[in-house]
């Protein structure tokens, strides 16, 4: 979508937000935000904060947080998530390198490639619904690097007290200071929720389409490393560095259409009785694509060519839907059953001709399965559990988990899980095509089932500390591995790991408050057990803020200002390539062990979150040594800002 049909959209809800502002009364009472506000059809006349809810997958309600702390500055960035376990490339909107691993799955097929493309991309847990008294709408703002800006404009209305509906559309460009790493992304969001006055009937559904697109250089060449690292004034302006190549740009599209509805054949419901049985229908259908090109083809980077220009573009349809059963009573609890039917069809529009070896052009199946879920809440405890089996002999998958949640007091909750996942590695470890022919293979009779499991802890406790902890077991792990060829021409080539690996995460968080003054502080240990470097993370990652946060002018602004600590041990980092737009291993280069400090003000006005951010303002006096990748530099000191805006009518 080009970026002109977002500024029409931002306008649009300016104006909406902007008339709306007027019949806003808002008042700051000790975080809890409140609104008084004409009401939609179906709502009372007072309208609070409270009233303005969001819904994940799982139906779970979730107030909307207009409040400033902590957290929301560790938000405020690309993806609006906490971003304490990647490592982001130098210009907003490239990728992230990953600080750690994460083996809870619940896919039993394989996902799509260029996974480091896929930062940005909304899945389908990404998408939340919606249920508010009357219009709101958001702003996000946030300056970029070089010539762009990150806009977000969102915007819901209940037309009723059944029906809703939002839209959005996230836009970014940013040019960058090296040379050839533009990026311009979109992503757009349509969603509706409906259910009748007696709610037998419900239905919700959406429609994503998003356009990820960045420029590749393949970072700075070997021999500039060293004057990247002097510091010397002539090298500080990153423009000057010749990168690997400067012709080059892969692109991430995907089209989403997802509707889910309901019946209730089956209500019966008072004060001491629930009894209830629920037909649900889910359909999901997702066509997308990635494309690499280049102008004139990289051979000392990538090896030989079939053509002087590349133009790689693989394609995936995806079409699921799935009919079931939702049982729910008071004494057995919420029970959930259904059959699924999946249709796939992965690849290219040619075959590949290489000596002794044809790589074949398509992978495509069709196949049934079942899926299950269960949950019972009784005396403090709640129980879940689901799962899902691939009924197939080709694309065998399943996955089996469960959680178990208990809050012992007002203070102290408790969690644990357990996932147990087999399914087939992703689709570019099966099958690969490039017109560089060391980017060719088919695997998809050689490679079996990634098998993982992973026992999970958790200890949420504000007096004391929220702590995680988990323990995976892998079976047939699946990388992509660096390898020298005879010319020296660095390769990547997909590998699986015939040896199980062990991997132990502990992350500890807490934060100590002293008047105005807090020092919050967040800390991860990581263990890999295995007889070869194959999964490598740092040993240690750690995130210590100290800010101080007051409320000024008769309590009409709260403002927070403070510095942050970021730092992660030195490893051997993974690799970007940006052919496959995937991260590999390689165990010839040790990153990592330099501090990045960050200093901070943020402030919140009435409904208005402001955001300024000095960051990385130590990279001149601790040393030009900080990357995100092998060859790829880190940011320099920067100032950014950036806003957040509500508006509810």
């Amino acid at each position: 979508m080009q970026i002109k049909y977002f500024y029409i959209i931002v306008f649009c809800l300016f104006t909406v937000g902007l008339s709306s502002q007027t019949k806003l009364n808002k008042a700051y009472t000790g975080g809890q935000d409140s609104a008084m506000s004409k009401k939609a059809k179906g709502f009372k006349e007072l309208a609070t904060i409270d009233m303005y809810l969001q819904y994940n997958n799982a139906q779970d309600s979730i107030q909307v947080d207009t409040t400033l702390t902590i957290k929301k500055e560790y938000k405020f960035n690309y993806l609006q998530k906490d971003n304490f376990e990647l490592m982001p490339f130098a210009n907003i909107g490239q990728t992230y390198n990953t600080l750690s691993f994460n083996a809870w799955d619940n896919s039993t097929s394989p996902l799509f490639g260029a996974r480091a493309r896929h930062f940005n991309y909304l899945e389908h847990d990404d998408i939340m619904s919606y249920e508010v008294p009357t219009p709101w709408t958001r702003l996000t703002y946030k300056t970029a690097f070089e010539q762009g800006q990150l806009l977000d404009a969102f915007f819901t209305v209940n037309l009723s007290k059944q029906f809703n509906f939002s839209i959005a559309y996230k836009g970014l460009r940013s040019l960058g200071n090296y040379q050839n790493a533009l990026t311009s992304t979109g992503n757009f969001r349509f969603i509706s929720k409906y259910k009748t006055k007696n709610e037998k009937y419900q239905a919700k559904g959406y429609v994503v389409m998003q356009d990820l697109l960045n420029q590749e250089n393949g970072g700075l060449e070997t021999e500039d490393l060293e004057n990247f690292t002097s510091g010397e004034v002539e090298f500080l302006d990153r423009s000057v560095f010749d990168p690997v190549f400067e012709d080059a740009e892969n692109i991430l599209k995907g089209k989403r259409f997802y509707f889910e509805h309901s019946y209730g054949v089956l209500q019966n419901k008072d004060s001491l009785s629930n009894n209830s049985i629920r037909l649900i229908n889910k359909i999901s259908l997702e066509d997308k694509y990635y494309q690499y090109s280049q102008t004139e083809s990289a051979t000392t980077f990538f090896g030989d060519a079939f053509t002087n220009s590349i133009n790689d573009k693989v394609k995936l349809e995806n079409f699921k839907t799935s009919f079931g059963l939702n049982y729910i009573n008071n004494v057995i609890g919420d029970i959930s059953f259904a059959v699924n039917y999946t249709d796939v069809n992965y690849g290219y529009n040619s075959i590949v001709l290489l000596a002794g070896e044809t790589i074949t052009n398509r992978i495509k199946s069709n196949y049934f399965g079942v899926e299950g879920a269960y949950s019972k809440t009784y005396k403090g405890f709640n129980i879940t559990g689901k799962g899902g089996l691939n009924l197939s002999d080709t694309f065998v998958g399943s996955y089996l988990e469960g959680k178990l949640n208990l809050k012992l007091n007002e203070d102290i909750a408790l969690s644990g899980g357990i996932s147990i996942n087999s399914r087939l590695p992703n689709y570019n470890y099966l099958l690969y095509q490039s017109d560089y022919l060391n980017y060719n293979w088919y695997n998809f009779e050689n490679f079996n089932n990634v098998n993982t499991q992973q026992l999970k802890f958790n200890l949420k406790s504000q007096r004391w500390l929220n702590a995680t902890l988990d323990l995976s077991n892998i079976d047939n792990y699946t990388y992509f591995n660096l390898e020298e060829t005879l010319d020296d021409v660095k390769k990547i080539s997909p590998k699986q790991y015939n040896k199980p690996l062990q991997y132990l995460r502990l992350k500890l968080q807490k934060e100590f408050k002293v008047g105005n003054f807090a020092l919050d502080n967040t800390v991860m240990y990581q263990n890999v057990v295995s007889d070869d470097d194959v999964l490598n993370v740092p040993a240690i990652i750690t995130r210590n803020t100290l800010y101080y946060s007051n409320d000024l002018f008769k309590k009409s602004m709260r403002l927070q200002t403070g510095v942050t600590f970021n730092y992660f041990s030195e490893y051997n980092m993974n690799g970007y390539d940006p052919l496959l737009a995937e991260f590999y291993t390689q165990n010839e280069t040790k990153l990592g062990g330099f501090p990045r400090l960050d200093f901070f003000i943020t402030a919140k006005v009435r409904q208005t979150r402001i955001f300024f951010k000095a960051e990385h303002f130590n990279s001149s006096f601790t040393g030009y040594d900080y990357f995100s990748a092998p060859n790829n530099p880190y940011r320099d000191f920067t100032i950014r800002f950036g806003l957040v805006w509500d508006f509810f009518l």
